[in-house]
């Protein structure tokens, strides 16, 4: 396997991990505005045939960078970013209590959305 790629695709609602051309994993996210920009990472996936090679944090790293390059917060509702975060709390900040909730309010009224 080659280098991975880590790509954004925002009108997607996606991070994504590319290995020779083809979606390795990948973290499902939405954007929220209020109360803070912040991203709300849902759901991370990695291939079975990929798996234990660090890519999900590889995705969870740039999350956050990304979060960061925009002025944003990351409100991790995915369990595995959670624990990403909790486990670097140098490169991952905590979200606050009111964004945790807004996040989960956004998320119960779009139930379809993931």
């Amino acid at each position: 396997m080659g280098d991975i790629e880590i790509r954004d695709d925002r009108a997607a609602g996606r991070l994504e991990a590319v290995a020779d051309g083809e979606v390795v994993g990948r973290i499902e996210y939405f954007p929220l505005d209020t109360p803070e920009h912040a991203l709300v990472p849902v759901h991370t996936v990695v291939e079975p045939a990929h798996e234990g090679k660090g890519i999900a944090g590889s995705l969870a790293r740039e999350l956050y960078a990304v979060a960061a390059r925009e002025d944003g917060a990351v409100a991790p509702l995915c369990p595995y970013v959670a624990t990403w975060a909790e486990r670097h709390p140098d490169q991952a900040p905590a979200a606050g209590p009111e964004l945790i909730r807004a996040a989960k309010e956004w998320l119960a009224a779009h139930p379809g959305r993931f």
